[in-house]
Parts: structure tokens; sequence; C-alpha cells
């Protein structure tokens, strides 16, 4: 499985970006994708996860603005952030569960500044 996350940029406070997360490889049976962040000195946590039922799940800090999605047509899963704020500033990765293994993209910088 092979993940590309893209989508990162600078953005001023109450902006918006989408982040998106394509998947390829052996994507059958991958029973969730999500996508963390880690900001400078801090460890790496969870922003949102949807599950191949398409449940979600979201850190309390980004409740109300942020939205987990998949399509997949495309593979693709996507991260739309509103109403960003600088303590959002982080670089963001993506993941795929799959068979009791991770997998992780690289990580695509968001950064949140006047």
């Amino acid at each position: 499985v092979q993940l590309q996350a893209s989508g990162g940029g600078l953005v001023q406070p109450g902006g918006s970006l989408r982040l998106s997360c394509a998947v390829s490889g052996s994507i059958s049976s991958i029973r969730s994708w999500g996508w963390y962040r880690q900001a400078p000195g801090e460890e790496r946590e969870l922003v949102a996860v949807v599950t191949n039922g398409g449940i979600t799940n979201y850190a309390d800090s980004v409740k109300g603005r942020f939205t987990i999605s998949r399509d997949n047509a495309k593979n693709t899963v996507y991260l739309q952030m509103n109403s960003l704020k600088p303590e959002d500033t982080a670089i963001y990765y993506c993941n795929a569960y799959r068979f009791a293994t991770i997998y992780w993209g690289q990580g695509t910088l968001v950064t949140v500044s006047s």
C-alpha cells in the first residue's frame, strides 16, 4: 500500500485548505484511513479517521471545522479544513490500516499564519 499526501501550504487564520491522500497498491481489505498531524516538538496525534463502513471520528480540537471523506472511484481520502487556526500548524500525515499493519504516507506541511 502506498499513500501520497498533498495539498498543504500557507494559509491565513480563518482560511481553508483541502488535503488529499492518494492510495495505491493492495488497497483491498483496508479497514480505515486516517489523518494525523505532528507539530514541532510535539507527538503525532490523531486528527480524523474514517472506517471502511463510513464511520468517522475526530479529535475534539477539530470537530466542526475539519471533515474527512473518501472518493472510492479515485482511491483518495480528503481532509477538508475550515476555520484554520495557528495551532493547526503541523505536518499532516495520512495512513491506512490493513491486516494489522499501518501504512503511512509522507507528510504535507500546513502553516497557518498571518
